[in-house]
C-alpha cells in the first residue's frame, strides 16, 4: 500500500500535556480499528500547532474517512513516492 504524509491543524497539541496527548492517540486508533486493514498509522510529528502524519493507506478516501470520523482535520495529504537518507549517497 502507499505511504502518506498527512498534515493536520491540532491546536495547540505541541503543548498538551502527556496524557492529553494520548487522548488524541486513542481517539485516533478507535476509528482506525474500525476502519479495518486498509490503513495504518505509523507514527506522527508533533509541531506547536498541528501534526505531520505518516500513513500506509490503500487511497485518500480512506484517509479523509479517517478524519471525518475522528474530527482530525486534513490541511494536504502528500503521497511518498520514495524515502531517500544519508546510506543513498552510498550508491
Amino acid at each position: 500500500m502507499p505511504k502518506y504524509v498527512i498534515k493536520r491543524s491540532i491546536p495547540g497539541i505541541g503543548k498538551m500535556s502527556d496524557d492529553e496527548q494520548r487522548k488524541v492517540a486513542e481517539q485516533s486508533n478507535r476509528v482506525l480499528n474500525s476502519l479495518g486493514p486498509d490503513i495504518q498509522w505509523l507514527h506522527s510529528y508533533v509541531r506547536e500547532e498541528g501534526t505531520h502524519c505518516v500513513y500506509i493507506a490503500k487511497n485518500e478516501e480512506i484517509i479523509h474517512k479517517h478524519a471525518e470520523i475522528s474530527g482530525a482535520s486534513v490541511l494536504e495529504i502528500t503521497r511518498v513516492e520514495t524515502i531517500i537518507d544519508p546510506t543513498t549517497a552510498e550508491g
